[in-house]
């Protein structure tokens, strides 16, 4: 009786709110969709790596990921080209949001990701019969006035997940206070982003190191304009220490590619653009490749890169376990608001180092191009890369089995 007059009252008072969701980004793809929602917005890196894993092991999957109302998604989603990611924002509470948003995206799986659980949307799914796990569940997550005044409505919530997975000890402690049973929460590694390993050609990978015969060489990514002068004043330092290294750059806009061209020869430098059948020879310095489908291979051949949009925009940076994840060190500006967790993990680990200007970062690629300093630091980059691995494969597995049960498959 408590726990109906609980939901009771808890939908008498979402039905005061205005009706609200955000228009659909896109139709419902046809197919399989899971459902992520990323309830912690600091987060939502992990979120996207684990919705890219998922894609990945599973041909022709969607995955519609929601974000909490007023928070917005950095740039960062390329996705196999068999499946389509979404990204929106959760609908309110009021019932009619809910059934809005179930009936155009239809889930066929729901992960909610850590806690801040909504009672209409957790239930009306559940009723829909739509399978739902619960990962990373913490503490924090369960702290609200309305789960300890409403504690049978929140007992009602969790017991619908076919699954939980909580990051903590405190986390378990406190989902059994709300009434689940110890033996039904297991505790495992937080979520934590581990990023994608870009692909590139074996034949690309192969004619490039032989064209470069083992000399010393760093690639610059994601560089804006106005960083160039930066990142070729630091290369002019660092080659009166290794008169053989090559500076590889990628623009952060194709656009600028002709402007840098153009910069680096002006200051004295031998360049050539990547490209057919244009290899750097010993006299080359400087190679712009504006193609970012060669991110890939550049991070392979690099045993030290600095990761641009990161010195003088407010852009926010770009995503250092593309570099990681492929052995490479990690130098970086100062302007990285949109990925500060994953920069903060490979700096604690002496993964990545921070340069403030062209001084520093001449310095610091001298230092780092010696192989043994490189290596120290990318295997520290592939020990935080590892991290959460396991948590992640534990996931696919939880969701490939519940969407083969539901799909009717042994």
């Amino acid at each position: 009786m408590a726990q109906s007059l609980g939901l009771t009252a808890y939908r008498a008072l979402a039905r005061r709110s205005e009706a609200r969701m955000d228009a659909p980004v896109t139709p419902r793809p046809d197919g399989e969709l899971v459902w992520l929602h990323a309830a912690e917005p600091g987060n939502l890196i992990a979120v996207q790596d684990l919705a890219l894993r998922l894609c990945a092991n599973r041909v022709g999957l969607n995955v519609l990921i929601t974000l909490p109302e007023e928070t917005t998604a950095p740039n960062r989603i390329a996705v196999p080209h068999d499946a389509v990611l979404i990204v929106q924002n959760i609908p309110n509470e009021h019932p009619g949001s809910v059934a809005a948003f179930l009936d155009h995206w239809q889930p066929d799986l729901c992960v909610w990701v850590w806690g801040a659980l909504r009672p209409n949307l957790i239930l009306e799914a559940a009723e829909r019969k739509c399978p739902l796990i619960m990962i990373d569940a913490d503490s924090k997550g369960f702290d609200g006035r309305r789960d300890r005044w409403l504690s049978n409505l929140t007992k009602n919530m969790l017991s619908r997940f076919e699954a939980i997975l909580a990051r903590s000890d405190a986390g378990q402690r406190r989902l059994v206070q709300l009434g689940l049973r110890r033996e039904d929460i297991e505790v495992t590694s937080p979520l934590m982003a581990g990023g994608q390993a870009l692909l590139c050609a074996d034949s690309d990978l192969a004619e490039l190191s032989a064209a470069l015969g083992g000399r010393p060489v760093w690639f610059a990514a994601h560089v804006l304009g106005q960083e160039a002068p930066v990142v070729l004043a630091a290369h002019r330092k660092a080659l009166r220490l290794s008169h053989r290294l090559l500076l590889i750059i990628n623009p952060a806009d194709a656009g600028d590619a002709d402007t840098i061209t153009e910069h680096a020869s002006e200051n004295g430098l031998n360049v050539i653009r990547w490209g057919g059948a244009y290899n750097p020879d010993d006299t080359t310095q400087v190679m712009i490749a504006d193609d970012p489908n060669d991110l890939g291979l550049f991070f392979r051949v690099a045993p030290v890169s600095f990761l641009g949009s990161s010195l003088m925009s407010e852009k926010g940076g770009s995503d250092p376990f593309e570099a990681a994840a492929l052995g490479s060190a990690v130098l970086y500006g100062p302007k990285v608001r949109h990925f500060m967790p994953s920069y903060t993990r490979l700096a604690a680990a002496g993964a990545a180092r921070i340069v403030n200007d062209a001084d520093a970062l001449g310095t610091a690629v001298s230092h780092l191009i010696a192989a043994d300093q490189a290596a120290a630091m990318a295997h520290a980059g592939w020990d935080v890369i590892s991290q959460g691995a396991a948590l992640m494969d534990q996931v696919i597995d939880l969701v490939q089995d519940a969407l083969d049960t539901r799909a009717g498959q042994p």
